[in-house]
């Protein structure tokens, strides 16, 4: 029966689905595309708070650990031959398992990323009638892609944005001296601080808190793992292992570069959001006036890949059983980008908002949802195995990590503290 049973669910899936055509190398753009977040312009920061040495310890085990949880789902899919995170739910806790599955990326999507791309149009161009136009005319174009697949070119450009931004922060390393005579008047502030351009290798502080969920929230690509697994040629597990490998690695190194750079540049005065402190040293600096924009593509050419999981879910809770519709498939589009528009533009603090969301929903993501699909599919294996043990202490840990994460957030909004702004 339960062979069966995966043999239906197995013919089910290919049935509602399409052949795998995309490659290796853009499978690894668009699974890089989905980890790389604004987050990376407040690791700087992050490094200055808890030290060179320390910083790293935490950067490589939060990306072993994300390269685990894939292995994780990668697993429990390989299991019951299914390639959906709602249906690993459904297989694992009935129909309330699909809808808490199907909710948390939903929500984690739309609330912890998608916002985020409007609010760098409001950082850096301060207008909301451009937003609008960027949503439908660019956006939406590449939001309506029926394959996720297709992306992979806007990803690899997307990438290739970031590495320019990574170049210049190591070029300004040598050209910014320290201390920053070249600091505007309205901007220049007493410097004359023992040790301000001494690197520090080991760091505890206030802030040192907020640099675990930072770099969790870091690494969150979950949602997209699956489908571009389901779009893979010649999909197998061992393949697929490899372009999580590939891109975890290639974004720990970018992420590590981007953070020594930054902070060997600006010591004890670097701030949460690095492009704002090149700005302190000049606001008309051309370079970095061009690195501004090439983030903002980066950050907007990331929309549709975060979007595709999002309406994935939609379809899997609301029309589990009809085949693709491009009707559906436009009017989800268009609702997620009209409810992504309507957060920015008329709620005042929305960092709050995605900040408590983000410290629930990120954790879920990578720790407890892929250990508790393991523990429950993978029947297997005896719960007192070695990889069921494994699997139950990554859930621990990923709830340890939520309380963490909104503890730091309820005691700054008790004592009004600023976060250091550094999420995905």
């Amino acid at each position: 029966p339960v062979g069966m049973s995966v043999v239906a669910t197995q013919k089910q899936f290919q049935s509602s689905s399409f052949e795998g055509k995309t490659s290796f190398g853009m499978s690894v753009f668009n699974l890089s595309n989905a980890i790389m977040g604004s987050g990376i312009l407040g690791l700087s920061y992050a490094m200055a708070n808890t030290g060179i040495i320390l910083f790293l310890v935490l950067l490589t085990s939060i990306a072993v650990l994300s390269l685990y949880s894939v292995h994780l789902l990668l697993r429990s899919a390989g299991v019951v031959g299914i390639r959906a995170y709602e249906q690993l739910g459904k297989r694992a806790f009935g129909h309330p398992g699909k809808i808490l599955a199907a909710v948390v990326i939903t929500i984690s999507n739309l609330i912890s990323k998608l916002p985020l791309f409007c609010i760098f149009f409001e950082w850096f161009l301060n207008g909301n009638y451009l937003i609008i136009i960027v949503s439908v005319f660019i956006i939406l174009p590449l939001a309506l892609m029926r394959r996720l697949g297709y992306l992979g070119y806007t990803s690899g450009f997307s990438l290739t944005c970031m590495v320019f931004f990574l170049i210049s922060v190591i070029y300004k390393k040598f050209n910014i001296p320290c201390p920053f005579d070249g600091f505007t008047n309205h901007t220049a502030e007493n410097i004359s601080i023992d040790g301000e351009c001494e690197a520090k290798y080991f760091t505890i502080n206030q802030q040192t808190a907020y640099t675990v969920p930072i770099l969790a929230f870091a690494f969150v690509c979950h949602p997209e793992v699956l489908p571009i697994y389901t779009e893979l040629r010649n999909p197998t597990k061992r393949r697929m292992q490899a372009i999580a490998n590939v891109s975890i690695l290639g974004m720990f190194v970018m992420y590590l570069l981007t953070a020594i750079f930054g902070y060997l540049t600006f010591y004890l005065n670097t701030e949460a959001e690095l492009l704002h402190t090149y700005s302190k040293v000049d606001p008309l600096d051309r370079l970095i006036l061009c690195v501004r924009l090439a983030v903002l593509v980066a950050v907007t050419l990331t929309v549709p890949v975060v979007l595709f999981p999002i309406r994935r879910a939609l379809l899997q809770l609301l029309f589990p059983d009809k085949p693709f519709h491009w009707l559906r498939h436009i009017s989800i589009a268009l609702c997620l980008l009209f409810i992504a528009n309507l957060l920015v533009i008329f709620v005042p603090n929305i960092r709050d908002i995605f900040g408590i969301i983000g410290a629930t929903s990120a954790p879920s993501l990578i720790f407890i949802l892929p250990g508790l699909f393991y523990i429950r599919i993978v029947s297997t294996e005896p719960m007192k195995s070695r990889p069921k043990i494994q699997a139950a202490c990554f859930t621990a840990l990923g709830f340890i990590f939520m309380s963490m994460s909104l503890t730091f957030i309820t005691l700054d909004w008790v004592y009004g503290e600023n976060r250091s702004g550094g999420g995905h």
